[in-house]
């Protein structure tokens, strides 16, 4: 039974944590963030919180007008890539680079990640809530076009519920990117045991997992090592993998689960969203969470020289038109 919810109003609508009521467990955070207090101290918009980082660092940050990674021309005085977006060339914040020496900056999970946003509505009794929110001055002018961008968190014992919609209010088309990044724990703190399934039947291939840009090339998950169209015992394989084709369920919906069995429980994560075109996974064996998120587009989205002509999932709106993404989490007994 889901109890309550944390969201971050501060930071881009930042769902911070979920806590729920499991048998046996008691009141569990189902998210895997520190406490408010110890956030406040991590987000200072210093070096390491660069652009907001520290949010998708943590709980389940909302990403707009793009998921994943952008490439283009680094500026390192500036600290910011240089790219082209729907013919327009633009520049980002450069908030990401990987590990290794000489890695490539990049631009990283969109826009919103250190914005705040202006609650419209709060709505409760015994048995659900609601939170509303709007994003008064979207992308600023580090993105083409304009928008009114309006999110919604519903509460109640059996799900929690976020939404995004986003308008065109501009005169030219608006391309759109949305995702959601929430870091589940492992209630059991046994990754090893742990089940994951992503109804898809492609994946993306990176140039490494440090990296992590897209080739250009992608492989069927059919019987391979990343085959979760059923629910699959993790080990101490790692992902940090784009999965897309989605095998929707009769009612049309993308149902994602991360099965603990030694805690009797999984986590559902679906998005009902026909604009939700991939799951990318990060998944560290020596973790005990798993972050499951459903988005519009793979990684680089905007790199014809990777994928020329394919469909990345980017949306384009017309002036006047709408977008609207979702994503839900219930818990089932196993």
């Amino acid at each position: 039974m889901l109890l309550e919810a944390d969201i971050l109003p501060g930071r881009g609508f930042n769902t911070w944590q979920i806590r729920a009521y499991i048998p046996g467990k008691g009141i569990t955070d189902l998210i895997a963030a520190p406490s408010l207090t110890n956030a406040a101290a991590l987000m200072t918009g210093g070096d390491n919180d660069f652009r907001g980082n520290e949010s998708f660092k943590n709980g389940g940050a909302i990403l707009i007008p793009y998921a994943n990674r952008i490439r283009g021309k680094f500026d390192e005085k500036l600290r910011t890539i240089e790219t082209a977006v729907s013919g327009k060339t633009i520049k980002l914040p450069a908030n990401w680079k990987g590990k290794n020496p000489g890695a490539e900056p990049h631009a990283m999970h969109g826009l919103l990640l250190d914005q705040p946003v202006e609650i419209t509505r709060r709505a409760a009794d015994e048995n659900a809530a609601t939170l509303e929110a709007i994003w008064q001055k979207p992308f600023g002018n580090q993105w083409p076009g304009s928008a009114r961008v309006v999110f919604q968190a519903s509460l109640n014992a059996k799900a929690f519920t976020l939404r995004v919609a986003v308008v065109n209010t501009g005169s030219d088309p608006l391309p759109i990117g949305i995702g959601w990044h929430p870091y589940f724990n492992i209630v059991s703190g046994d990754r090893r045991q742990a089940k994951l399934k992503i109804p898809t039947n492609t994946r993306a291939l990176v140039d490494n997992y440090d990296n992590v840009f897209p080739t250009g090339i992608t492989e069927p998950v059919a019987g391979s090592k990343f085959d979760f169209r059923q629910a699959r015992t993790m080990n101490d394989q790692f992902l940090d993998d784009c999965f897309f084709d989605i095998i929707r369920d009769a009612g049309g919906a993308a149902v994602a689960e991360i099965h603990d069995p030694a805690a009797h429980f999984a986590i559902k994560v679906t998005s009902t969203s026909p604009s939700v075109k991939a799951y990318q996974c990060y998944a560290p064996p020596d973790k005990p969470f798993i972050v499951l998120e459903p988005q519009f587009n793979i990684g680089d989205p905007f790199n014809r020289a990777v994928w020329k002509d394919r469909d990345t999932g980017v949306v384009t709106l017309a002036p006047g038109r709408e977008v609207t993404y979702d994503a839900s989490v219930e818990l089932v007994g196993i």
